[in-house]
């Protein structure tokens, strides 16, 4: 596969479900090197019940969750767009992924709450500057559910689409970052980390 720049980018939300998949999937239409991952313990879903989330493990495949919801509550996870969330990300990748289990180094990490922030940045400093390879970490708070996702994912990809045009991204992230600020009207958090 020819991809459209030589960036690798990960985006990360808490499951590897909504947001973070969202944003896979445009900029997997957009040709570019992603990937995507959860940072929580388990994989966490909306239930029938506030207080009865449906839990899973990493890497248990989107298929097997899409049919077990669908033996639980066919009509209900379909009215509730689950289904349907499922489907695309099953036409992405096998199953969600913890990036705390991932190896590959990336140019660019995208992480959609500040939270999962947190977490990457708490992670990376644990596991230790290494190789001194760095990283650009960048936070866009987007809220948990579907509308908010295909906005963030709009968002992400445009932002994606600036940083690939630059010719050095070291020295123009900041600028780029600001731009596309001012363009959404959101605020972003930046760093650089090392692997």
């Amino acid at each position: 596969m020819s991809y459209i720049s030589n960036l690798s980018i990960a985006v990360i939300c808490s499951s590897n479900m909504n947001r973070s998949m969202e944003a896979h999937h445009f900029l997997n239409k957009k040709n570019f090197k992603v990937r995507s991952f959860g940072t929580g313990d388990k994989v966490k879903l909306p239930g029938t019940a506030i207080d009865k989330p449906n839990v899973y493990e990493f890497g248990v495949p989107y298929s097997d969750i899409y049919e077990d919801l669908s033996r639980k509550d066919k009509a209900y996870y379909t009215q509730n767009g689950l289904l349907h969330m499922l489907d695309r990300n099953r036409r992405l990748k096998l199953a969600p992924e913890r990036f705390q289990n991932c190896e590959e180094k990336f140019d660019v990490i995208i992480t959609c709450e500040e939270r999962v922030y947190d977490q990457v940045v708490d992670f990376l400093e644990t596991k230790g500057n290494v190789s001194n390879i760095p990283v650009h970490l960048i936070n866009i708070d987007i809220i948990d559910n579907h509308d908010e996702a295909v906005k963030g994912a709009f968002i992400i990809s445009d932002l994606v689409t600036q940083l690939a045009k630059a010719s050095d991204l070291d020295n123009e992230i900041d600028e780029i970052l600001s731009l596309v600020e001012d363009h959404t009207e959101k605020n972003f958090l930046h760093c650089i980390m090392f692997y």
